[in-house]
């Protein structure tokens, strides 16, 4: 094995659990953001304000 192939294996190892921990939390917020029920939706705007993420 080259060193290229060996860096180039190492990043991707590194960047997909970023990715995917991104995708899982933005799903969390679309899911929690449109919930119907009052104590999800209550929660998630919880979080959103104590995040400073804009809810409003």
């Amino acid at each position: 094995m080259t060193n290229l192939t060996i860096s180039r294996s190492y990043s991707l190892n590194r960047l997909l659990p970023l990715i995917l921990a991104i995708m899982l939390g933005v799903s969390v917020l679309a899911v929690a953001g449109h919930a119907q029920s009052p104590t999800l939706h209550g929660a998630a705007h919880d979080t959103r304000h104590a995040t400073g993420f804009p809810c409003h």
